[in-house]
């Protein structure tokens, strides 16, 4: 079974942290769902809510140019 990367790493899900929610991101701009990326249903919900953060805040684009 795989762990979830955040439990694994002893991270938090941070919207700031652009680099790391990249990873979770597709290249049309899509989050991963939770059976690609391999998180916890709470890590998951964070993520989620992290990169619907960082797009309101100009940090990630909402589409590919």
């Amino acid at each position: 079974m795989n762990r979830c990367y955040f439990c694994q790493k002893n991270k938090q899900v941070d919207y700031k942290d652009v680099e790391t929610l990249k990873i979770f991101i597709s290249g049309q701009m899509k989050i991963y769902p939770r059976k690609k990326t391999g998180l916890c249903n709470s890590h998951q919900r964070k993520l989620k809510t992290a990169i619907k953060r960082a797009r309101v805040l100009g940090l990630l684009p909402f589409t590919v140019n």
